[in-house]
């Protein structure tokens, strides 16, 4: 655990400041459980706290308390850049280094004169003024939560800041399933749901909101699985057209690199996405065992994350893709066989 600054910090924070708490791009559960989590909790500590995203999150994140008053950067970019001159302090949440927020939004926070607080799980942090990093949590909502704890304030904890919290450790570890998911987890789950989260409701908003097309860009995605048995690996791919065929929304790949790890005998799996916003191929990683998808990632395809879940990509086509990541395999086929006991 690295805890810097966190005295100065909490002296800064003696006073109403003006606050930004910025997620990831492509912010997923934990992110936006995080930022808006964070941002009720300032709110009720007297501070003026705003939430900038890069970009668009799931539509299945939209319900979450909070969320209609959060800014899109590249959607409503005159307002949050306004947020960002104006405020005394950035708070960076669930993620590590500013590259993660996409190209437009580091330049403007490369620029920007004040210090960053960061709150976030992810290996190899950059370093900032302020930092609570822990690899060992499940999800930076359960930083939150300590974060929250450390400063004496759990009674502030309401029903809306619990839904939040609640929604970010259920996402981030797969409905409590990872190795990452502690007793601490759970305590602070428990917790959670004696101020208020609703645990049913929570589930069926994120899980129970499939369209008909999502269920139908499943079923492509699972008729495009790969299966290498001899490097005990899965892979996935989707196309661009193949996203448009069934009307391709934001988030409605989430999760589906799981399906591949639940395979018997499968312990390192992957999906390759088209991108053609970005004209990259975004890539899923998600192991079993000491199998390390984070420097898998780090190594090879520009990314990183958590020794059991990471991201990448790859500025190559498709099919080029592939060929590079099975390529690879055997120079890991012993690691890979030695990683996980069936």
């Amino acid at each position: 655990m690295i805890l810097k600054g966190f005295n100065e910090l909490k002296t800064f924070l003696d006073k109403p400041r003006n606050i930004v708490i910025i997620g990831h791009r492509n912010p997923d559960g934990d992110a936006m459980g995080s930022t808006l989590a964070l941002c009720q909790y300032f709110t009720k500590k007297g501070h003026n706290p705003t939430v900038v995203v890069p970009n668009e999150y799931p539509d299945f994140l939209h319900w979450l308390p909070g969320s209609k008053d959060v800014y899109r950067f590249d959607w409503q970019n005159s307002q949050s850049q306004r947020a960002i001159n104006n405020s005394d302090i950035i708070f960076l949440l669930d993620f590590n280094a500013l590259h993660r927020v996409g190209y437009d939004m580091q330049n403007t926070l490369e620029k920007y004169p004040n210090d960053f607080a960061m709150i976030d799980h992810h290996q190899q942090p950059d370093d900032v003024k302020y930092m609570y990093s822990d690899v060992s949590i499940c999800s930076t909502c359960q930083m939150v939560y300590q974060f929250i704890e450390m400063n004496n304030d759990l009674e502030l904890i309401d029903k809306d800041i619990a839904t939040c919290l609640y929604t970010g450790i259920m996402t981030d570890t797969g409905s409590f399933r990872f190795r990452s998911t502690t007793s601490k987890t759970h305590r602070v789950i428990a917790d959670l749901i004696d101020k208020g989260a609703e645990n049913d409701r929570i589930h069926n908003n994120v899980y129970d909101a499939n369209s008909y097309n999502r269920l139908l860009l499943l079923g492509k995605a699972l008729s495009n699985l790969q299966i290498l048995p001899s490097y005990k690996t899965a892979y996935i791919t989707l196309t661009n057209e193949e996203k448009k065929r069934f009307d391709f929304q934001k988030g409605d790949t989430e999760g589906i690199v799981n399906y591949a790890l639940s395979l018997k005998g499968i312990i390192f799996a992957a999906i390759f996405i088209e991108d053609g916003e970005q004209n990259i191929i975004k890539i899923s990683f998600r192991s079993k065992g000491n199998f390390s998808v984070n420097k898998f990632s780090r190594n090879h395809f520009e990314g990183g994350g958590h020794d059991n879940a990471a991201g990448g990509k790859s500025d190559l086509n498709m099919a080029e893709t592939v060929t590079k990541f099975t390529s690879l395999l055997p120079e890991y086929k012993e690691e890979l066989n030695a990683s996980y006991e069936d």
